[in-house]
């Protein structure tokens, strides 16, 4: 009866901390900070644990399995199973906040980049293909991250808000790639295969970012905003975007989520293959490592540059952008020669840069067409799609180049970029927020 007594207490005293929250302006410009900045530091280790399965995923496969046409495979189990992860990530946050979601979903992700080292060092290709299920856990928190530091941003600020919770991924991102040699070394020297070092890193970065958020986000930003939102409803003051329930919130909802598949389609599939077309023409690991460190660079520095953009210019413009970024990309991939690292590191920074344009505006038209009532259950449910998207395009490249070649693949990734132009033309929310 004393520990029951005890935990209803605790929970009166949360409720009440959010309650003051929610009634003083002042200190929910001082949580906010304090929110960006927790955030900041987790996905300065989140971006080390998402860079093993894309710097070295496909080439651990290989080596394993002895086929180029399964090379797609780990990509596609990571993006299922970080599929599964963003859907539970946001029925979690929705049911008890960012905090609890976040800290859970890095630590899974910590726990499967530890039994991808087990099944190396094993041979075992069921757990290998199992745990980088598991590991996916980690990129769809590392995604769904940067929704939390919009939580409590005004809408003029959500881009910008958003592009500071990415920007630091790069610090541990663009590391991971170019640490390939030394984990590598590191996991030789402790009797582990070289490929296997990586997931050693992305283990430790995963299972800290995890534990920090944990520690240190509090109180949860989305309690906040939703108490926020209930106090505003009370004083008769309302801050629910007036198009959030209707046709055109609906229109701008499937917009911001087109925008992010089709970018994370075209991203994920020329990625994936990139370091198996370098192998084929004798690039060595820290080739492979320097050009995706550029991608992922590119992939998350900009972001800064990208949300003020967004929000001043807007988000169908810069989407836009992404389209046109990502068609230039396919098409200087598609031309390189196989001996240029110059001109491949080119076209994969111009893909991870068409893939934040769009994963930033396709983010901010997400958050201003929701409230706070539904808005996590919302994006949990879009990064689903971004995850499955991921998904088709890492098991289909492999594939494609099998039966064809890098340039074929890079051209169909053109082409598929280009359709997203139309779609903003036909789907455009007229009048709504931000766009």
């Amino acid at each position: 009866m004393k520990q029951a007594g005890g935990k209803e207490a605790n929970t009166h005293r949360q409720q009440a901390l959010i309650n003051a929250y929610a009634e003083s302006p002042e200190k929910q410009r001082r949580l906010y900070k304090r929110t960006l900045i927790t955030v900041i530091a987790s996905q300065i280790f989140g971006g080390a644990g998402l860079a093993a399965g894309i710097t070295v995923g496909a080439l651990l496969a290989q080596d394993m399995l002895g086929s180029e046409q399964v090379t797609g495979l780990p990509t596609a189990l990571f993006t299922l199973g970080s599929a599964l992860a963003a859907f539970w990530v946001g029925r979690a946050a929705q049911r008890l906040g960012r905090r609890a979601g976040l800290g859970i979903g890095f630590i899974a992700g910590g726990l499967g980049a530890m039994g991808v080292v087990a099944a190396a060092i094993l041979s075992s290709v069921g757990l290998l293909f199992v745990s980088l299920f598991i590991y996916g856990a980690g990129s769809a928190t590392n995604l769904q991250a940067r929704y939390a530091g919009t939580d409590l941003a005004l809408p003029r600020q959500r881009a910008t808000a958003v592009s500071m919770a990415m920007v630091f991924t790069t610090v541990g991102a663009v590391a991971g790639p170019n640490l390939v040699d030394v984990t590598g070394d590191f996991a030789r020297s402790i009797g582990i295969p070289a490929l296997a070092g990586p997931f050693l890193l992305a283990a430790a970065a995963y299972l800290l970012a995890g534990s920090f958020l944990l520690v240190f986000l509090r109180p949860d930003p989305l309690l906040v905003s939703r108490a926020i939102a209930a106090h505003l409803e009370r004083t008769g003051i309302s801050t629910v975007p007036a198009k959030a329930a209707d046709t055109a919130g609906r229109r701008g909802i499937v917009l911001g989520a087109l925008v992010m598949v089709l970018t994370q389609i075209v991203m994920i599939a020329i990625m994936t293959m990139t370091p198996v077309h370098m192998k084929h023409h004798g690039h060595g690991l820290g080739e492979v490592g320097l050009v995706i460190g550029f991608h992922v660079g590119a992939m998350y520095l900009p972001s800064l540059i990208t949300g003020v953009l967004v929000d001043r210019i807007g988000r169908l413009a810069m989407a836009a952008a992404a389209g046109i970024t990502l068609l230039a990309a396919g098409v200087l991939a598609a031309l390189a020669p196989s001996d240029s690292m110059i001109l491949l590191i080119v076209a994969l920074c111009l893909l991870g840069l068409g893939w934040n344009f769009g994963l930033i505006s396709g983010t901010a038209l997400i958050v201003d067409h929701t409230t706070a009532a539904n808005r996590a259950r919302t994006q949990g449910s879009v990064d689903v799609l971004i995850a499955l998207a991921g998904a088709s395009g890492g098991a289909l490249s492999g594939m494609v180049v099998a039966h064809s070649s890098y340039a074929a693949l890079s051209y169909a990734g053109a082409a598929l970029a280009l359709l997203l132009l139309p779609f903003l033309f036909w789907l455009n929310p007229r009048k709504s927020v931000g766009s």
